[in-house]
């Protein structure tokens, strides 16, 4: 793009002109963002409104209130709440993608027409004149014109080193100044064009969410789709002859047919249990982005780590003093305390330095003071006690002498720790702020990643969980090895240096073999990523870095730290508030309340669609009057559907996410829904052969239909517990109760002879249950 453009060489005096920069914005060479946006609001309105089972529903509705049933309206309410969750669930997707922005929004000091001025980051354009200070974060892509500075790009390479720029060094969008004093540099790159811009732009898109549960609803749904239009439209053909042609009950009959088909209440059932196991998980400082990433997270059988940030805080501690040349360690932390008092260094190391030795006591002022440079490697002060004090690194502090004769030291400890050095002179600084004359030892200061105290024990879960953990790192691969195995990862000792990898075969093999995978570029995060999901394997990712960001997208999981950049917040599907990776496995065994749960109560949902389906078509070819009405149905889901699901789906359950989920719904449901069928062919049998009465005749079925449900409850509720006890004995009474006491109001009508006609066949309907569930439930763990 900048090859074709004009470029302006402007003065760092002077900057732009007014005219250069209206020029710039002319030709759209702003730093505004130009990724194309995700749909509208009322797109996503309309899509979760306008649907196929929206519209049956919405068109059996009218032609109930057109023949005047509006008591079989209830329906209405659960197609209602359904369009809702799915609204709002998808515009909250929308709003986190929207929201995707690396670069915290604060203005930016600009040269233009020789003066100094501040202008939102939006506002730069290509050729622009910035000033930059400690603690500026880098806009645009520049490159330094004056000054030299230390930057630190971890939210770039997802590593807390200090960078050295200077003069004609590029600075990337995203790092931050953290030393130096002024810097004078040059926008070289704007917008989209900015190499954190062209990260994220590949990650702004809504990814599919990958969903068993939402596969398998799908999959129903379609099913239903396909069959229901043809059997509604045959059923109500067959049944004007049997009504001759009174359109009311044809209606409500049919009505009753095609509802009872649609699991209308599964959707929100699922959405609701998964909400409540995000409210559960937000007691633990865990914030859910996507509702359907529990039920992914709980079949995860892979799953990668930044180091920075997950086994380690992405800080430094200091690990020990080693004293040198007779110094005393009250001497050395004496000089450390002095030191931290006066020094106002912003990287990392001093931190642990100042965190460690800092007491705020016995402080003695200073002289003067070199803060820390990217060019000398080491800052120091200049004391009234007439001591000077220096710390650094040691090749750029120790004499020749020194650094000869404590090499081999030096570099044993090198292996496993930052080594810096802590030197004293009784003389002061030379000219040009240089280091002092007769400059002697004081200690070796060894400096370790802060390792995250429960680090150690959350991997052992994971691996005990049959969970393999990989390290994914920007820095070396020995480097992340050595911290690796400090907290006992399995395999660490196989690792790779990822930039040896050249092709996307070789990225492939390696994906497969190794553990660790350090000097790793974010593309090739998302493509080891990729070729595991490509494999069959449940992938999920833990960063917090833009350096992350691919392959957090990529992931069928993503989990960032609270504490990480706003880019992979914004784009992974769990949040850890206290940026604490230990919160961990509370998120995997909701995951598996939540499926195993989930299970259960979709094959009570799936029973009643599965038993409708059977009936609609057996109805087709008979000439006998549909046994029930919609209000009929909505007591019938109500007590042995709508509140048992409920209650089953909120229970404890920690057992392992194991098979097939379609077909372990329909190996629970298959028996419940065959024995309803064939009963109620019973009843059809009893209508015919004794001359029952059209609501005599739906009471049998009714009753026969809520006990055969009852029963599956019963065994879904083993073994039994307080509130699962209490649940039976409720819908139980409740059922029982409602249809002797509003049998008038359910079009139902009860004699002597129907009652004694439902107890046998209840006790038929027990033994063909018996045979079909048989082997059904004799696997089944304790308390799932």
């Amino acid at each position: 793009m900048t090859e074709k453009i004009k470029r302006f060489d402007a003065n760092i005096k002077i900057g732009l002109t007014s005219s250069q920069v209206e020029e710039r914005v002319k030709q759209g060479l702003n730093n505004a963002d130009k990724t194309a946006p995700t749909k509208t609001i009322l797109q996503i309105i309309q899509g979760n409104t306008f649907t196929l089972f929206n519209l049956i529903n919405t068109v059996l509705a009218l032609a109930l209130v057109y023949v005047g049933s509006y008591k079989n309206l209830m329906f209405m309410g659960v197609m209602i709440c359904n369009s809702i969750i799915g609204t709002i669930q998808e515009i909250r997707s929308k709003i986190a993608v929207d929201k995707l922005n690396l670069i915290s929004r604060h203005t930016i000091e600009v040269i233009r027409n020789g003066e100094k001025i501040k202008i939102p980051k939006e506002d730069l354009v290509l050729d622009d004149i910035i000033h930059i200070c400690p603690g500026d974060q880098i806009a645009a892509d520049c490159i330094v014109l004056q000054g030299t500075c230390g930057v630190n790009e971890s939210l770039l390479t997802g590593e807390p080193n200090l960078i050295t720029k200077n003069e004609s060094d590029i600075l990337l969008s995203g790092s931050i100044m953290v030393s130096g004093i002024d810097c004078i540099a040059k926008i070289e790159k704007v917008g989209s064009e900015n190499y954190a811009s062209k990260i994220l732009s590949k990650a702004k898109y809504i990814k599919k969410t990958k969903s068993e549960i939402m596969e398998t609803v799908n999959k129903i749904v379609k099913f239903i789709s396909i069959v229901i239009i043809p059997i509604g439209c045959i059923l109500f053909y067959r049944q004007l002859k049997i009504y001759n042609y009174n359109i009311e009950p044809i209606v409500v009959s049919v009505s009753a047919a095609l509802i009872s088909m649609i699991p209308e209440g599964l959707v929100l059932l699922i959405s609701t249990v998964l909400a409540v196991g995000i409210i559960r998980l937000s007691k633990h400082k865990v914030l859910v982005q996507d509702l359907y990433c529990i039920e992914t997270l709980a079949g995860v059988d892979t799953m990668f780590l930044d180091k920075t940030g997950t086994i380690t805080e992405g800080t430094f501690e200091v690990e020990d003093l080693i004293l040198q040349n007779n110094f005393s360690d009250k001497e050395a932390k004496n000089a450390l305390n002095l030191l931290s008092g006066a020094l106002n260094d912003r990287n990392e190391t001093f931190k642990a330095i100042k965190e460690t030795f800092y007491t705020n006591k016995n402080l003695i002022p200073s002289k003067k003071i070199i803060p820390f440079s990217s060019e000398k490697k080491w800052s120091g002060a200049r004391f009234e006690n007439n001591k000077t004090y220096i710390l650094g690194a040691a090749e750029f502090t120790l004499s020749s002498k020194d650094l000869l004769k404590m090499q081999k030291e030096i570099k044993m400890y090198s292996e496993n720790y930052r080594v810096l050095v802590l030197s004293a002179s009784e003389n002061d600084f030379k000219n040009n702020d240089n280091l002092p004359d007769e400059l002697f030892p004081m200690a070796l200061i060894l400096i370790k990643d802060k390792i995250r105290k429960n680090a150690k024990d959350t991997l052992k879960y994971f691996a005990d969980q049959g969970v393999d953990i990989k390290i994914i790192s920007g820095d070396s691969p020995l480097t992340v090895y050595k911290i690796a195995n400090s907290v006992n990862l399995k395999n660490s000792s196989l690792y790779i240096d990822c930039s040896t990898l050249k092709t996307e075969e070789d990225i492939s093999k390696a994906a497969k073999k190794y553990t660790i995978f350090g000097r790793v570029t974010p593309m090739q995060k998302q493509q080891i990523i990729k070729f595991l999901k490509n494999s069959g394997h449940t992938v999920a990712m833990v960063g917090d870095g833009v350096n992350d960001v691919l392959a957090l997208k990529e992931a069928d999981c993503s989990i960032a730290m609270a504490q990480g950049c706003q880019a992979a917040r914004s784009i992974s599907h769990i949040v850890l508030l206290n940026s604490d990776f230990s919160a961990m496995p509370k998120v995997l065994l909701e995951g598996r309340r939540t499926i195993n749960n989930i299970q259960k109560s979709s094959s009570v949902f799936l029973t009643k669609t599965l038993y409708s389906v059977f009936l609609a078509v057996l109805f087709v070819f008979i000439s006998i009057p549909y046994p029930f009405i919609p209000v009929q149905m909505t007591l019938i889901s109500a007590l042995t559907i709508g509140i048992p699901s409920f209650v089953l789906a909120l229970q404890p359950n920690e057992n392992k996410v194991s098979g097939n989920l379609l077909k372990n719904i329909f190996s629970k449901s298959l028996p419940t829904a065959i024995t309803i069928f064939l009963s109620i062919i019973m009843c059809i049998f009893c209508y015919k052969t004794f001359g029952l009465s059209k609501n005599v005749y739906s009471g049998i079925c009714v009753m026969l239909t809520g006990f055969i449900e009852i029963l599956f409850i019963y065994k879904l509720c083993i073994p039994l517990n307080k509130l699962r006890k209490i649940l039976l004995y409720f819908i139980s009474v409740s059922f029982v109760g409602l249809y002797f006491i509003m049998h008038k109001f359910f079009s139902m009508e009860i004699t002597v002879f129907s009652t004694f006609l439902t107890i046998i066949l209840g006790f038929v309907s027990v033994f063909i249950y018996r045979i079909f569930d048989e082997y059904k439930f004799k696997d089944e763990a304790p308390g799932q």
